[in-house]
């Protein structure tokens, strides 16, 4: 039972429902005018919390012989999980992300149903297309804060966490698509980097992540978020993403680029708080 219990944790990614569930509660802060209900906070974590988790199940299950390569150890290729209860578990997360979202309203719950129609559409399809695949997946994931900001009715408030959201995470899923090149050739993946190479994807890196480091300078000096923000983005945030930098063309082997997208995650969640520090 024991061994059971961690399998279905592995699949459906803690920590990254954690990631989802604080984006989704510090995009409903940062968009809400007025007063808003601690339920609406909590509704709006849990439903993309689960939202995120049936992306990650249904991706699993598209994934399974790629990962029998790239990640032999995972829930479903190491058997662990079978197909029929990570079948089972997807649509359970489904059907509660809607349920919530429903309590909150109308257009929170339409932003979950196209977002899992967009995730299950990325498992299938997307992610087969260079770069595309990739942009989806960042897209989806500055959706997070457009929900948030949908539950308290102010959604073009998390313009600017949303844009932030969307270049970090389109430089991870660039990286992991590094890491995992060796199973998606043999799987007939044509990601960017099997495409165009390991020094084309560095160079895209690169440039999305300068792009990125200035846009970070851009709320601060329009006096959108307080000093705080500035201080823990140039702190923290920003010398992450020059030392990731620095290691991708120093050492592109799988341990890097694991470390890489780790520290990448690590700083979605430093960027969170200076988000939070700065409204």
């Amino acid at each position: 039972m024991k061994i059971n219990i961690t399998a279905y944790l592995k699949i459906l990614r803690p920590l990254n429902f954690i990631i989802t569930f604080f984006t989704a509660v510090v995009a409903v802060f940062l968009c809400s005018v007025d007063s808003f209900s601690f339920k609406i906070v909590l509704l709006a974590g849990f439903s993309s919390g689960f939202t995120a988790s049936a992306g990650n199940v249904i991706n699993d299950i598209f994934d399974i012989e790629i990962d029998k390569i790239n990640r032999p150890d995972r829930s479903l290729p190491s058997g662990k999980v079978t197909y029929k209860e990570a079948i089972a578990l997807y649509f359970i997360l489904l059907l509660l992300s809607f349920i919530i979202s429903w309590f909150i309203n109308l257009s929170a719950f339409i932003i979950v149903v196209a977002t899992t129609f967009l995730l299950f559409l990325y498992s299938k399809y997307f992610k087969r297309i260079p770069l595309v695949g990739n942009i989806v997946v960042a897209f989806l994931t500055g959706l997070v804060f457009f929900f948030g900001g949908a539950a308290v009715r102010h959604p073009m408030a998390a313009i600017i966490p949303a844009s932030f959201a969307f270049l970090i995470n389109l430089i991870r899923e660039i990286v992991k698509d590094m890491q995992d090149v060796e199973g998606d050739k043999k799987s007939g993946i044509n990601t960017f980097p099997i495409k165009f190479g390991f020094q084309k994807s560095k160079y895209l890196i690169l440039i999305v992540t300068l792009f990125l480091i200035l846009y970070t300078i851009y709320p601060f000096v329009t006096q959108l978020y307080r000093i705080e923000y500035f201080i823990v983005v140039m702190i923290v945030v920003n010398p992450l993403l020059v030392y990731s930098l620095k290691i991708l063309f120093k050492n592109d082997s799988p341990e890097s680029l694991n470390k890489i997208s780790n520290l990448l995650k690590l700083n979605m969640v430093l960027g969170l708080i200076a988000i939070y520090l700065g409204i």
